[in-house]
C-alpha cells in the first residue's frame, strides 16, 4: 500500500480552500452584528451544540492535511531533497507562529498605553508582514537586495511594534508575549508536525493512517481524568488530528487514483465511520465543543468536511461544473492575503466609524448579506493588490 504515484493538481480542493477561506472572513464578520440566527454563530463554551461557525476552522485545517501529501510528493518529483523539504516546512511553520502570535496580542492591545493607537499599529503589523512574507518571486526580486532590504525593515518593524507593545492598565501593565498561538500559530503547529512526520514516515497509506491515530488517541488522554500527567501537545491534539485526517483523504487519493468508484466509496465509507464513532462520543467529555476542542466535536466536524469535499470532488473534478467558484477562486490561490486584510481594513473602518452599520443592516438577514458583501469586498481586494503583485507566500 505504498503511495507512489501522484494526482496532480486536484481543482476540488482549490475550491474547497477558497470556499472555506471565504466562509471564514464570513463568519468572523459576525461580531459587527446582532441577531444572527443561532445555528449559524460558535457555539458557547459550555454548548453541546455545534454552529455553522464550528466547522470553519476544522475544514481549513482538514485543508492543510489534503495539501501535505500533494505538496511532498510534488516536490520530491521536482527534485527537491528532503532536507530542503524540511527547511521549507520550517519556514512556513515559523512564518505562521510568528504571524499567529502578533495577531493574538494585537487583540489584547492596550491603546491608552502605547505612544500609538490601534490602528496605526496593526496597519504596521499587517505592512510588515507583508514587506517580509511578499510573494518576491511574483515581483522577479527573488535573492536581490531590495528584497533583503524590505524583508529586514519587515523585521525591525514587527521588533519595534512588539517592544512599544503595552495590554492590561496603568496598575499591571503587560508586554508583548505568547498569550496563546492564534489561528494562524495553531495551523502552524498542526501543519509543522504533520508535515514532518509524512515528510519522514509517510510514504506508505498505512503510515498515514497511524500518524491519524496516533493524533487521535493523543487528543482522547487530554480528556481522560489523568490530571496534570495528561501529555498535551501545543494547544491541542483536535488540531493535529484534523490535519492528518485532511493527509488520509489525499493519500487515498493517491492510492486510487484513476479508480473513482473506489474514491468515492472509501469517501463515504469514512463519513459514516467518523461521523458515528463522533456522536457514539458526545456523552463523554462535553460533548461537541469548539472552545474545548473535545473528541466528538473534532471527529464531526472532520466527518462534515470530508462530505463537503465528497460534494466538491464530484461536481468540479468528475463533472468539471467549476464556473460557479470563480468568484471565489482568488481566496484558494492567495488565502494568506485574505486573512491577514481583514486586520487592516477593521481598523480603517474603526476610524471612518463604518465598522458598525446602522439598523437594521447590521441585524439578522441583512446583516448576514451585510458579512457576505464585505467577504467579497475582500476577496476584491486582494484581487486589485494582486494586480500590482502584492500578495503573501509562504
Amino acid at each position: 500500500m505504498t503511495v507512489q504515484s501522484t494526482l496532480g493538481r486536484v481543482a476540488s480542493i482549490d475550491v474547497f480552500r477558497a470556499l472555506t477561506m471565504f466562509l471564514m472572513i464570513f463568519v468572523n464578520d459576525f461580531w459587527t452584528l446582532s441577531g444572527v440566527p443561532k445555528a449559524l454563530q460558535h457555539a458557547g463554551a459550555n454548548d453541546d451544540f455545534i454552529g455553522f461557525s464550528d466547522v470553519i476552522f476544522p475544514a481549513f485545517l482538514f485543508i492543510v492535511g489534503l495539501s501535505i501529501p500533494l505538496a511532498v510528493t510534488t516536490r520530491r518529483k521536482n527534485g527537491f531533497s528532503d532536507r530542503t523539504i524540511l527547511l521549507h516546512i520550517l519556514q512556513r511553520a515559523v512564518a505562521l507562529w510568528v504571524m499567529g502570535v502578533f495577531m493574538v496580542n494585537y487583540e489584547n492591545l492596550s491603546p491608552a498605553l502605547m505612544p500609538i493607537g490601534k490602528a496605526l499599529w496593526t496597519c504596521l503589523m499587517v505592512v510588515a508582514l507583508f514587506l517580509i512574507w511578499l510573494d518576491f518571486k511574483f515581483l522577479g526580486k527573488v535573492g536581490t537586495l531590495q528584497q533583503r532590504l524590505m524583508q529586514l525593515t519587515g523585521w525591525l518593524l514587527l521588533v519595534g511594534l512588539a517592544v512599544i507593545f503595552r495590554s492590561g492598565n496603568a496598575e499591571a501593565v503587560e508586554y508583548f508575549q505568547i498569550r496563546w498561538w492564534g489561528i494562524l500559530g495553531i495551523i502552524g503547529w498542526a501543519y509543522f508536525f504533520n508535515a514532518l512526520l509524512y515528510l519522514f514516515a509517510g510514504r506508505h497509506l498505512f503510515s498515514v493512517i497511524l500518524v491519524f491515530l496516533v493524533f487521535h488517541l493523543l487528543h482522547i488522554q487530554e480528556f481522560l481524568p489523568v490530571g496534570s500527567s495528561a501529555y498535551r501537545l501545543v494547544v491541542s491534539s483536535s488540531n493535529y488530528t484534523l490535519v492528518a485526517g485532511g493527509m488520509v483523504i489525499s493519500a487515498l487519493l493517491t492510492y486510487f487514483k484513476g479508480q473513482e468508484k473506489k474514491i468515492l466509496l472509501s469517501l463515504l465509507l469514512i463519513v459514516l465511520l467518523v461521523m458515528v464513532y463522533g456522536y457514539a462520543l458526545r456523552p463523554y467529555w462535553g460533548g461537541f465543543s469548539k472552545i474545548r476542542a473535545t473528541p466528538s466535536w473534532t471527529l464531526v466536524s472532520l466527518g462534515w468536511s470530508v462530505l463537503s469535499f465528497w460534494v466538491l470532488y464530484i461536481l468540479v473534478d468528475l463533472f468539471k461544473w467549476s464556473r460557479w467558484a470563480r468568484p471565489f477562486y482568488i481566496a484558494g490561490r492567495y488565502t494568506l492575503t485574505c486573512y491577514v486584510l481583514p486586520y487592516a481594513v477593521y481598523q480603517i473602518m474603526v476610524l471612518t466609524n463604518t465598522v458598525y452599520w446602522p439598523s437594521p443592516w447590521s441585524v439578522g438577514w441583512l446583516g448576514l448579506l451585510k458579512a457576505a458583501v464585505f467577504s467579497f469586498l475582500i476577496l476584491g481586494s486582494t484581487a486589485l493588490l494582486v494586480r500590482f503583485r502584492i500578495a503573501l507566500k509562504l
